[in-house]
């Protein structure tokens, strides 16, 4: 996860050093007055979003199914924690003893 979040932060920075260098060469337009840096960062933005859908797939599919392992252990953790309650549980009250919540 931690490389794609920095493979996409690269992209929007190169994108936004190309977009600024085409600026300077007045190939694209300033923006308004002082606006330019904000300018060329919307325009990376927007720019490096569909580059980055189709640049980095396999990165982020990778990413996708770390996050689906995790959630998934997660999952079978709360679930067996959830099973060794409910036999603690039963095992008192076959004991005879209080319930306790």
């Amino acid at each position: 996860m931690l490389r794609y979040t920095a493979l996409r932060f690269g992209l929007i920075v190169a994108s936004f050093g190309v977009i600024w260098g085409l600026v300077r060469l007045r190939l694209l337009p300033a923006g308004l007055g002082d606006s330019n840096y904000l300018w060329v960062g919307l325009l990376a933005l927007v720019v490096s979003a569909p580059l980055s859908w189709v640049l980095l797939r396999g990165v982020r599919e990778q990413a996708a199914k770390q996050v689906a392992e995790r959630v998934e252990r997660t999952r079978a953790n709360l679930v067996a924690a959830a099973g060794e309650e409910d036999e603690a549980d039963e095992a008192a009250r076959a004991a005879g003893e209080p319930h306790t919540a």
